[in-house]
């Protein structure tokens, strides 16, 4: 079973910016499609951007054109460039990683967007 640690979320003003990272354990990392999650307080978990192991790529419309969902295969690494940051953007951000039988969830990352 693949292992996802995130690092990377914190405090950043309105407009700004942050690259999220999730590492992952493993060998068979490539075979892996892997998405970013959101989950704010009170509200649903839902899916921010997906990469699948073909490199497609998905995104809620909420984020297209402000984030960007991509994977360095060598470094075992997914990563979100999260750039023109609104407040409603702020979350609890996870990793996930499936295939065939396994779905791995990180313990996930903090981002606030606050003046």
């Amino acid at each position: 079973q693949v292992q996802l640690v995130e690092s990377g979320g914190g405090l950043v003003q309105p407009g700004g910016s942050l690259r999220l990272s999730c590492a992952a354990s493993g060998s068979i990392f490539n075979m892996y499609d892997m998405s970013w999650y959101r989950q704010a307080p009170g509200k649903q978990r839902e899916l921010v951007a997906r990469i699948l192991s073909g490199g497609y790529t998905e995104y809620a419309d909420s984020v297209k054109g402000r984030f960007t969902i991509s994977r360095d295969s060598v470094k075992n690494t997914v990563y979100l460039l999260m750039k023109s940051l609104k407040p409603e953007d702020t979350a609890v951000y996870y990793c996930n990683g499936k295939r065939i039988g396994v779905d791995a969830w990180g313990q996930g990352t903090q981002v606030t967007v606050s003046s």
